[in-house]
């Protein structure tokens, strides 16, 4: 177990020198932050003018005005978007070049995916992680989904390490110098498994401007305002994509936002079976808002802690509000619930119970493979953070847990913060 880290200054943030350094930077390196920009970027990197459809459009000029309208966002905001916007922009003309190259891939079947969802914080990503270890399962590191198709005429070095890996890697380091305590939240090394909303990217869809940007009210009002359905079926034909490359096996997927995407999930891939965690709300919020609340110091001039608390609680009640309206939309007989606390207690039962309803035999080899993952990776590997949700947010457990309680009714989870 590492050391137990406490951060001290959230609400009076002093800033390290290579956070300063990154700020300073962009002050002095302005984006133009638009969409035509960011575009016109992709297409000089990749050498392809083909997007697609152009709805897409329309929802990326949403990501961005919800940034560049706001006078409180930094300069290193608007970079870090613009830079990310192109890296997605870039992966959809690839990914439009290879299905246009080989359409062929639209033929392949996506069959069965055990699919992950829960709120952050919940122990997803330790599961996710873990089912992926058996190698019978198909998974996505995060090299991969950093850039999903290889650029062409690029092939491993002599050293046989895929440059995509190589270009993660470097980015890892990076992530880790503007944020001390992001391993022990949540690693994103390179053969770390991601979340598949990573794809959705590539099409400008899903919750993730909402936890980049630490909040994102504009572009959160726009995408519940609209059916998310067409954005499963784009991450169907990515996942059709990867397969191609890299071999067809049963996929394992994991994302938050499946929660309250129940419908559009089960329309797109109606054999999967889903995996929904549970956790102490408490424990919750004050975890990822702390972790978001950190991230806000480089975002904001002029951070405000106590909102990206109330931003955070409330999304994890619009999340829960919208699984358990949707639960019946997922056949019992394909479902397991999994509670943090039983979870934590005896991970490899937790992990046969998903075989079982998986319909899928826990090998002796699974259980070696799996367990080789647990023991590289035991839990707190990277420190383990210290809340204070008294003194952090001036709120007591009692009162966040009241804002759950027709989810406590419905989940009656154990109570892991006094």
């Amino acid at each position: 177990m590492g050391e137990t880290l406490r951060i001290k200054d959230l609400r009076d943030p002093v800033l390290t020198e290579a956070q300063q350094g990154f700020l300073t930077f962009a002050e002095q390196n302005p984006v133009k932050l638009t969409v035509e920009a960011v575009l016109a970027a992709a297409a000089d990197a990749t050498g392809l003018d083909d997007f697609g459809p152009e709805d897409f459009k329309e929802r990326l000029a949403v990501w961005i005005e919800e940034i560049d309208g706001d006078p409180n966002r930094t300069e290193y905001s608007r970079m870090l978007l613009f830079t990310l916007c192109v890296k997605y922009a870039s992966g959809r003309l690839r990914m439009r070049d290879v299905l246009t190259r080989h359409p062929e891939i639209h033929d392949i079947e996506i069959r069965r995916p055990v699919v992950v969802t829960g709120l952050p914080r919940t122990g997803t990503t330790n599961l996710v992680n873990m089912l992926a270890s058996d190698t019978r399962f198909r998974s996505m590191p995060l090299w991969e989904t950093d850039e999903p198709v290889p650029v062409p005429g690029e092939g491993p070095g002599i050293d046989g390490v895929d440059p995509r890996f190589k270009r993660c890697e470097q980015a890892w380091e990076i992530h880790r110098a503007t944020n001390p305590f992001l391993a022990a939240w949540h690693p994103m090394n390179p053969d770390h498994i991601d979340e598949d909303m990573a794809l959705m990217q590539l099409d400008f869809s899903s919750y993730y401007l909402e936890s980049l940007m630490q909040m994102a009210p504009k572009w959160r009002d726009y995408y519940l305002a609209h059916d998310q359905t067409p954005h499963y079926e784009w991450l169907r034909t990515a996942l059709k994509v990867l397969t191609w490359y890299r071999g067809p096996r049963q996929w394992v997927l994991k994302c938050p936002q499946h929660l309250e995407n129940l419908g559009p999930l089960m329309s797109v891939f109606p054999d999967a079976t889903v995996v929904v965690t549970h956790r102490d709300p408490v424990g919750v919020v004050q975890s990822f808002a702390t972790m978001l609340a950190f991230m806000g110091r480089m975002g904001f001039r002029e951070p405000d802690v106590d909102a990206v608390f109330e931003y955070w609680s409330e999304l994890a009640q619009r999340f829960w509000r919208a699984g358990i309206r949707d639960a019946h939309l997922v056949p019992a007989d394909r479902r397991v619930d999994v509670f943090f606390d039983a979870y934590m207690a005896d991970p490899m039962g937790t992990v046969a119970g998903v075989y079982e309803r998986a319909g899928i035999e826990f090998t002796d080899e699974a259980r070696t493979q799996i367990q080789a993952y647990v023991d590289a990776h035991p839990r707190d590997k990277h420190g383990s953070i210290a809340y204070d949700i008294r003194a952090d947010f001036g709120v007591t457990p009692e009162q966040v847990r009241e804002k759950f309680r027709f989810y406590l009714d419905v989940y009656p989870v154990k109570p892991e913060v006094m």
